[in-house]
This record gives C-alpha cells, sequence and structure tokens, in this order.
C-alpha cells in the first residue's frame, strides 16, 4: 500500500471536516451531511480500487 494514498485519504477527510463545519455553522445542516457522504464515497471508492488491485496481485501470484 502507498502512503501517498493514506495522504489522499487525510486530505479528503481534512477538507471534507472543514466543509461540514462551514456548513453547520451557516445553517445548512442538509448540505453538510451530503458533503460528508460524498466523501465518504470517494474515499470508499479510492480503497475499493486498491482492493481490487491486491486482489488481482493475489490471483496472479498463486495462478488462478
Amino acid at each position: 500500500m502507498d502512503v501517498d494514498l493514506i495522504f489522499r485519504v487525510a486530505a479528503i477527510g481534512i477538507l471534507v471536516a472543514v466543509l461540514n463545519q462551514l456548513l453547520v455553522r451557516s445553517g445548512r445542516e442538509e448540505q453538510a451531511m451530503m458533503t460528508t457522504l460524498a466523501g465518504l464515497i470517494v474515499v470508499m471508492m479510492m480503497i475499493i480500487e486498491q482492493i481490487s488491485r491486491m486482489f488481482s496481485l493475489i490471483k496472479s501470484t498463486f495462478g488462478f
């Protein structure tokens, strides 16, 4: 696993947290929740891609 992936996930988390706080303090709770959900979906897609690559590597290593 690349350290770059960890930094990207952390950057997205920090960005979403700041946007969430800004939106909540301005009274837009629904948009804050949607921003949090969008950030979660982006991170999950990144992690799913890495898991797929891992399974491909395992398959090729063991010859399945």
